[in-house]
């Protein structure tokens, strides 16, 4: 009898875990319940910050970008090199070599894929391009659909049903994490969505996020970078030897372990279902070299509040509103001596969090978002010809490159001052809803939305850059001899 009482509590148990554990499918329970309770590509907490610092902080730079990457490349050619000819001479320092290699292949190819991918990293679009789709390869990661994964991630970040990335669905799986330190489970499964879509086959979660115009160009993707890893296969069995998938292909499971030894400290243990990304995203102080290796991402609060800003700038952005942000883990170490316990008491309980102190005056509110931005009120006014204007009173002239949100009633609008003149279009984003234009950054003769890093033409309205794929409307727009007022319309 007390075997079948053990066996009993034990089912009750088990069952008990299983009713507590969320649906994390994106078309899922957990996917509608989502929607209907205002989650979904919702408003998030932005801390205050000086809308000058921030244009400053949002700048790109070409050169900075190109000395990091040039490292990078450099780096991965001297290491493999080194193994190669070590390996050749038989001597066992080139496991080093090739730890070195993979480190940097298979790891360090992250935080490169990221910040191309966001299109923060240089300057020019092209370069950012360059860099995204061999990053994106040594990740065994197919391009647009990971550009349109992570669109979601920024959109509703650890979201259940929502967020395509979360790494700790609950109940937490230990086993499997420690496994993917050398991504025996990770890059399998990324292989075999590969081969469904070279096939032409997506499936429906993958299509709740990738727009339908944007599905052909998941199935090239994947074709080419089978093509690849076969060519690679073929190469192994003409020259009866391992060593090619040494240097391509293998460096993605060999060298994972740094992917996740970041990545666990992003969003590990924190809250589900929260709009403050101070609640569910960790910022990490880290050394010289880890931070080179993880292009600043280790300040992941701040990356998450303001995409705009670039990597190099990240420190200093972390300076700015700290005072207004959770205290961050001083060391990687410390940040996972927070994360085990909280893994492993949620696997006993799905539903405990890791509590944060908010600082004392600065509370999470959903709907609140910071005054990133000029703005201004306008009002209706009727010409002579029975034309409606909308009249903006200014109180200073904007500086170049500079936005003004405009609220009218119920209707937003941003006005642009660049180089070539003023210009004004409606002031939301055609893909994020609820997201103000006028607290994005201008990038030469662009708009870039802040949530997303899409961008469109200021003076055409036209969408230049995913995820925006919807035009905004634009008016004609008149400004007074003194400059101290403008219509719009």
């Amino acid at each position: 009898m007390e075997g079948a009482a053990r066996v009993f509590v034990l089912s009750c148990v088990l069952v008990a875990r299983w009713l507590m554990a969320a649906d994390y499918t994106l078309d899922g329970l957990d996917t509608r319940r989502a929607v209907e309770n205002g989650l979904a590509d919702a408003e998030w907490y932005r801390p205050k910050i000086d809308p000058e610092k921030l244009r400053d902080l949002s700048v790109r730079s070409n050169t900075h970008a190109a000395v990091t990457t040039v490292a990078w490349f450099g780096l991965i050619i001297a290491s493999g090199v080194a193994a190669f000819w070590l390996m050749r001479g038989g001597s066992w320092w080139a496991l080093l070599a090739f730890f070195v290699y993979g480190t940097l292949y298979g790891g360090a190819a992250d935080s490169r894929w990221h910040e191309s991918g966001h299109g923060t990293a240089f300057k020019s679009d092209w370069a950012n391009t360059i860099t995204y789709y061999p990053a994106s390869f040594m990740l065994f990661r197919e391009p647009t659909l990971w550009r349109w994964s992570h669109v979601r991630h920024h959109s509703d970040t650890v979201v259940v049903g929502r967020d395509a990335e979360i790494v700790f669905p609950r109940p937490p799986k230990l086993g499997k994490w420690l496994a993917n330190y050398l991504n025996i489970f990770g890059a399998p499964t990324m292989l075999a969505r590969m081969v469904r879509h070279a096939r032409g086959h997506i499936s429906t979660a993958d299509r709740s996020y990738i727009p339908e115009q944007e599905q052909p160009k998941v199935i090239t993707e994947a074709r080419v970078f089978l093509g690849i890893l076969v060519a690679v296969a073929v190469w192994c069995v003409g020259t009866m030897s391992i060593v090619p998938a040494l240097f391509i292909g293998l460096p993605t499971f060999y060298g994972a372990w740094l992917v996740l030894l970041f990545g666990t400290t992003q969003h590990a243990g924190l809250q589900e279902n929260v709009l403050d990304h101070r609640l569910n995203t960790r910022t990490v102080y880290m050394n010289p070299l880890s931070r080179f290796l993880y292009l600043n991402m280790n300040y992941h609060v701040e990356h998450h509040m303001f995409p705009t800003v670039p990597y190099h700038a990240l420190p200093k952005l972390h300076d700015e509103v700290k005072d207004q942000l959770v205290e961050p883990s001083s060391s990687i170490i410390a940040a996972y001596r927070e994360i085990v316990p909280a893994l492993i008491k949620q696997r006993k309980d799905p539903t405990w969090e890791l509590p944060r102190n908010l600082p004392a005056g600065v509370q999470a509110e959903r709907a609140f978002v910071g005054e990133t931005a000029r703005s201004a009120e306008g009002r209706v006014i009727t010409d002579r010809d029975g034309r409606e204007w909308v009249e903006v009173q200014l109180q200073a002239q904007l500086p170049i490159d500079a936005v003004l949100r405009v609220d009218c009633g119920e209707a937003t609008y941003a006005i642009y001052r660049t180089a070539k003149g003023m210009f004004a279009t409606d002031g939301v984003c055609t893909h994020s809803r609820r997201v103000h234009l006028a607290d994005g950054v201008i990038v030469g003769n662009e708009i870039e939305c802040p949530k997303h890093n899409g961008r469109f033409e200021i003076a055409t309205g036209l969408p230049v850059r995913a995820p925006v794929c919807v035009a905004l409307k634009t008016y004609e727009i008149i400004q007074s001899q003194s400059g101290s007022n403008l219509r719009f319309g």
